[in-house]
């Protein structure tokens, strides 16, 4: 165990570049599909990184291009990249607190819920069971549900349950519907579980255990959990209320919903596509005003060490609240009656920018790689793929093979990219004993 806690950057991306790699042989195998033919290298390549990646976006036609086979392989493979995923994130905080100085490790130990290095078992034992606890409970309303309204027989309801809640709770986006999850988007048996399972996902382990432990008195959470958490919640009353206004008449998604309906359906809509990337209304039918306000949840993701992707939560709030310091002429930045640190700002500052670079960058690429596709749907595109969101408007399928290859590194650098980056930049973190003569360059 000591050994993995010495290089968590070389471990996290080689962990899931393995697992990507024994999905991908194990998906072209005839056995996988519904035809029993092979499966191309590159849709294999695609769906075991969407689904490792647990981001969800196809370029098949899932339920009826997979047999029963291919899609336990994609529930595993999702299932262990969410695991693998809040394991490598408690393994590089706690190689992250024991590579720095005393003070530091104090502060890191303060906002991961004080776990200590002996506690390594007992904090995976205890994800562990947050994991299968919730989506086990998940599995039973759900199931329930089905068998009892939808008259699904027993073993098919259950199956639909487990996949579903599997994909939900790690915020992957695979379903076994050709449409999602549209024709349950005025179910609250089968809509909210999901919409619960994919926050409580997305949030995070060190903001999760904080918010259950400390429920009673919010103000004592760490600056990480407040901005986490409370960030969620603004997210996604912002998001719901921009939807449920921008599509109220739109036809092709609320328009033909009563009005608690609509509500219901925007709800679970923004709740998913934050991080799950689940279709509950038709994505590639919204009003364009509409897209802009997806792509920015999108990009801004969900909670530090989850199953989400994005620039995560805490990065945004973070960048907000040093905008807001610099603009009342504030000497700090302040969060809740604390100080944060002018380290935490520059790398939350480097994680945003570099990944507006990728998503900038790729937007560009597609667009040249082909004639016929729009601004709003490339940055769309890209912007799902870089965030592990999963959500598409189609236009996956659609692309050259290049294109694919591009949404498929993309996805596997937004998996572990910010993981990686935020590992390396603590990591990097030394105290110089000298410092050089300050200037102050004109800015603006």
């Amino acid at each position: 165990m000591r050994r993995l806690l010495r290089k968590p950057v070389r471990l996290v991306p080689l962990g899931f570049l393995a697992v990507i790699l024994v999905g991908t042989g194990l998906l072209m195998l005839p056995w996988a599909t519904s035809q029993q033919r092979w499966t191309p290298f590159l849709t294999a390549l695609f769906t075991s990184t969407s689904a490792v990646s647990v981001t969800g976006m196809a370029v098949t036609d899932t339920p009826n291009y997979w047999n029963d086979f291919g899609l336990v392989m994609i529930t595993v493979l999702t299932q262990l990249g969410g695991l693998g995923i809040l394991t490598g994130a408690s393994l590089v905080i706690l190689a992250v607190s024991r590579q720095l100085g005393l003070r530091n490790r104090l502060l890191v130990q303060a906002e991961t819920a004080e776990f200590g290095l002996g506690d390594v078992r007992r904090l995976l034992l205890r994800i562990a069971a947050t994991v299968f606890v919730t989506e086990a409970l998940m599995t039973v309303v759900i199931s329930g549900r089905f068998w009892l309204v939808y008259d699904y027989p027993p073993g098919r309801a259950l199956w639909s349950a487990v996949f579903h809640s599997v994909q939900a709770f790690n915020n992957g986006g695979f379903a076994l519907y050709t449409d999602g999850l549209v024709a349950f988007s005025r179910d609250p048996w089968v809509a909210l579980p999901l919409s619960v399972g994919a926050i409580i996902g997305g949030l995070g382990f060190p903001a999760l255990f904080e918010a259950v432990r400390e429920w009673r008195q919010p103000r004592r959470w760490a600056v990480a959990t407040k901005l986490t958490v409370w960030g969620s919640v603004v997210l996604t009353a912002v998001g719901f209320g921009y939807l449920l206004l921008a599509e109220w008449r739109n036809p092709y998604t609320l328009g033909t919903f009563d009005v608690p309906g609509k509500v219901l359906a925007a709800f679970t809509q923004i709740a998913l596509s934050r991080t799950g990337g689940f279709d509950v209304i038709h994505v590639g039918r919204l009003t364009e005003e509409s897209y802009p306000m997806l792509i920015g949840l999108m990009f801004i993701g969900g909670g530090s060490a989850s199953t989400a992707g994005g620039i995560k939560v805490s990065t945004f709030f973070l960048l907000g609240f040093a905008i807001w310091a610099e603009l009342r002429g504030e000497p700090d930045t302040t969060v809740g009656r604390r100080r944060v640190s002018s380290n935490s700002q520059r790398q939350a500052l480097t994680v945003a920018l570099l990944s507006v670079a990728l998503v900038a960058g790729g937007t560009v690429v597609l667009i040249a790689m082909t004639d016929e596709v729009r601004y709003y749907a490339a940055l769309f595109e890209i912007t799902s793929a870089f965030s592990t969101t999963g959500l598409t408007v189609g236009l996956a399928q659609r692309l050259p093979e290049p294109g694919q290859y591009l949404l498929v590194a993309l996805m596997y650098i937004g998996r572990i990219g910010p993981l990686t980056l935020g590992s390396a930049i603590a990591l990097n973190t030394r105290r110089r004993l000298y410092r050089y003569p300050e200037e102050q360059p004109i800015v603006g």
